[in-house]
């Protein structure tokens, strides 16, 4: 579980509903059904409507990356391409088919049943860039779902404050249903600002500096992949892949 993502929520949400009390506030003056329909339901419906079905799922699938960010384990990956230089280098590239294992990482299978079925550098530089490219277009298409929620849920929240001064205007003479549609019609727009500036447009760039990692960590694979097929020194190799690893 990623703490900061927890801890930003709880300060986010903390200082609203804690700004709505000490201003002598209700917080349940901020919870309204039917603006929350109209704000959600609206966002996401729009942003459905402009997305392709394969790319919503896919965002879907990726918001838990959000909580629990992904693992890339740049200096063991090191050390274990380092080890497979070694070993080709004692014996030969058909070697390293006994440290292939089905259960790993499958970029990564593909890179090793690449070197022992004998392809050279540049196959295999071509094979992984494009699986390296697709991937990450795939994955920054699916990010972008949330831009776009974060884009429409503000313009929603005006269309429903609109709503809710419709009903004030169509019931002015009923004034006990007056302070609903107002507070219909605030608590909309506060929807739509908060739903974009406190949610969707932070989870969007919390997946692209996911995304980002893995792209670095399939850059490391790929290049440490591709200089074992070149016959590079297995030193050679450590101190180039190395430099994937950020400096603290």
């Amino acid at each position: 579980m990623d703490r900061l993502t927890i801890v930003g929520i709880i300060v986010a949400l903390g200082a609203i509903f804690g700004g709505q009390m000490l201003e002598g506030g209700s917080i349940f003056a901020l919870l309204n059904p039917a603006a929350f329909v109209i704000v959600f339901g609206g966002t996401v419906g729009a942003v459905m409507l402009q997305t392709h079905g394969k790319t919503f799922v896919k965002a879907l699938s990726i918001l838990g990356w959000v909580f629990k960010t992904p693992s890339y384990p740049l200096k063991e990956t090191i050390i274990q391409i380092t080890s497979w230089s070694h070993l080709a280098r004692r014996e030969g590239l058909l070697g390293l088919e006994k440290s292939i294992n089905p259960n790993m990482e499958p970029y990564t299978l593909k890179g090793l049943n690449m070197l022992v079925d004998g392809n050279d550098a540049e196959a295999i530089r071509n094979a992984l860039y494009i699986e390296l490219d697709v991937t990450t277009k795939e994955l920054m298409s699916a990010s972008r779902v949330f831009e776009s929620l974060g884009g429409y849920s503000p313009t929603i929240g005006i269309v429903g404050a609109v709503l809710g001064l419709i009903q004030v205007m169509s019931n002015l003479t009923n004034p006990e249903v007056l302070g609903e549609g107002i507070a219909t019609a605030f608590v909309a727009t506060i929807y739509g600002i908060g739903f974009a500036n406190l949610f969707f447009l932070p989870v969007y760039h919390k997946l692209r500096a996911v995304i980002s990692q893995k792209a670095h960590y399939m850059e490391l694979i790929l290049e440490g992949v591709a200089c074992i097929a070149e016959g590079e020194n297995p030193r050679v190799i450590q101190l180039k892949l190395e430099g994937f690893v950020e400096r603290s």
